[in-house]
């Protein structure tokens, strides 16, 4: 932008969308009208719950999980880019990030549902993954066995970056959009520094900063045991499931934050690394040159970092002030 700072109007939007809200960060030239783009915002959102939402009967995705087995399903181009993103983050993680978990998911409680012990006792069973069960073609898709989609592990991200889409095509090229903690930045603040973004300590009852991360043209998303978890037998069990055992997490990561062009491959990477652990979750992420941060929780409660990448290596994470 060509005017300064102080010439800017700032713009803080937001909406609900997925159980949480949406929110949208950005300056503009004064006597910019921002109720279109408000609006536009909010129907971008919609969209996608509409197409992946698991919490709505009429979606496209639930309508997908009815079809008969090895029945071609038309799908939306938005959904279907999101299912082939998965397909390819499943691959790469050998399977720990898994879009076939439907099933495990409303078994243990975690869907529109209660938990069910019988259903639990099923989800137990042994798995193949999505990658391995589903066949997707231009525009369609078809499973080649019983599977139940879950697009919670990487549908919120791909709906902050279509927030992201809709400022771009406002001709808005610097903000900061983000739903519920995932977060993406376009360009810079007017004063030409990086948007500062909390990674947020992994505590149950409190929100607070564990450190702050400088971020342009990049998104962030992190998966943590300390938000949503069900207790079984006197034992605290996180919301993200393991697809080796079709069960929550028994140990893992108190939390893994990852940076990535979008913020639906951030959303996506960070579910797979809290399932891989911090060794093997590391490993790979150094392999496959992803930015990565693991919070680790020892016996004592204390949280100690476990950086990856060169964005982290770096110094751009800073330790958030008391």
């Amino acid at each position: 932008m060509s005017k300064t700072s102080t010439d800017l109007t700032r713009h803080a939007l937001n909406g609900p969308t997925m159980g949480t809200r949406w929110t949208a960060l950005f300056h503009t030239a004064p006597g910019f009208d921002a109720e279109p783009l408000r609006a536009a915002l909010q129907a971008a959102v919609e969209e996608v719950d509409a197409q992946m939402s698991t919490w709505k009967p009429e979606s496209d995705l639930m309508r997908l999980n009815r079809a008969a087995m090895g029945e071609w399903v038309e799908v939306p181009a938005r959904l279907l880019a999101v299912i082939r993103l998965g397909l390819a983050i499943g691959r790469a993680s050998g399977g720990a990030f898994d879009i076939a978990m439907g099933d495990a998911v409303k078994a243990w409680g975690f869907g529109p549902g209660a938990a069910s012990a019988e259903a639990i006792r099923a989800a137990l069973t042994a798995r193949r993954p999505a990658h391995e069960l589903l066949e997707v073609e231009e525009g369609r898709v078809r499973k080649h066995a019983a599977v139940t989609l879950d697009l919670n592990g990487i549908a919120k991200g791909y709906g902050v970056d279509r927030l992201a889409e809709t400022l771009l095509a406002f001709g808005i090229t610097s903000g900061l959009v983000g739903i519920d903690g995932e977060m993406r930045a376009l360009g810079l603040r007017p004063d030409g520094e990086p948007w500062a973004i909390a990674v947020e300590a992994p505590e149950q009852h409190r929100r607070a900063a564990h450190s702050v991360l400088e971020l342009q043209d990049a998104a962030v998303a992190t998966s943590g045991d300390y938000r949503h978890w069900v207790d079984v037998q006197g034992r605290r069990l996180s919301h993200t499931m393991d697809p080796r055992r079709g069960a929550p997490l028994a140990q893992s990561p108190a939390s893994v934050t990852v940076v990535a062009p979008s913020c639906a491959e951030a959303d996506g990477w960070a579910t797979a690394l809290m399932v891989l652990g911090e060794a093997q979750g590391s490993a790979l992420a150094e392999r496959l040159g992803l930015h990565a941060l693991f919070l680790l929780r020892g016996a004592d409660g204390q949280v100690t970092p476990r950086a990856v990448g060169e964005l982290f290596d770096t110094g751009k994470v800073a330790a958030a002030a008391e």
